[in-house]
């Protein structure tokens, strides 16, 4: 069974920087594609960014250069290091798995301007 635990999220003024951690049990990362997804108020949910098993990596267009997303096998941990946070980040940051398709309890995110 997978699970998947999101932390890191928190209040931050814009131009600052948080660095969310998921921890994955009953995951293969080898196989799995992992990814950083996020939702804001009446928006639809996201892909931020995401890790193949290979370690390739993909991200959306409104945060290349600023989201760095990794993964360390060992600790079953995949990161999302955010910098220079905008406003349009505020957003609950979910974790997910697509092997089996698997969403974390999400964490709040909220840059003040």
């Amino acid at each position: 069974q997978v699970q998947l635990v999101e932390s890191g999220g928190g209040l931050v003024q814009a131009g600052g920087s948080l660095r969310l951690s998921c921890a994955a049990s009953g995951v293969i990362f080898s196989i799995n594609t992992m990814g950083w997804y996020r939702q804001a108020p009446g928006k639809q949910r996201e892909l931020v960014a995401s890790i193949t098993g290979s370690g390739a990596t993909n991200y959306a267009d409104s945060v290349k250069g600023r989201f760095t997303i990794s993964r360390d096998v060992p600790k079953e941990t995949v990161d999302l290091q955010m910098n220079n946070l905008k406003f349009e980040d505020t957003a609950v940051y979910y974790c997910s798995s697509n092997l089996p398709r698997s969403w974390g309890q999400g964490t709040q995110v909220t840059v003040s301007s």
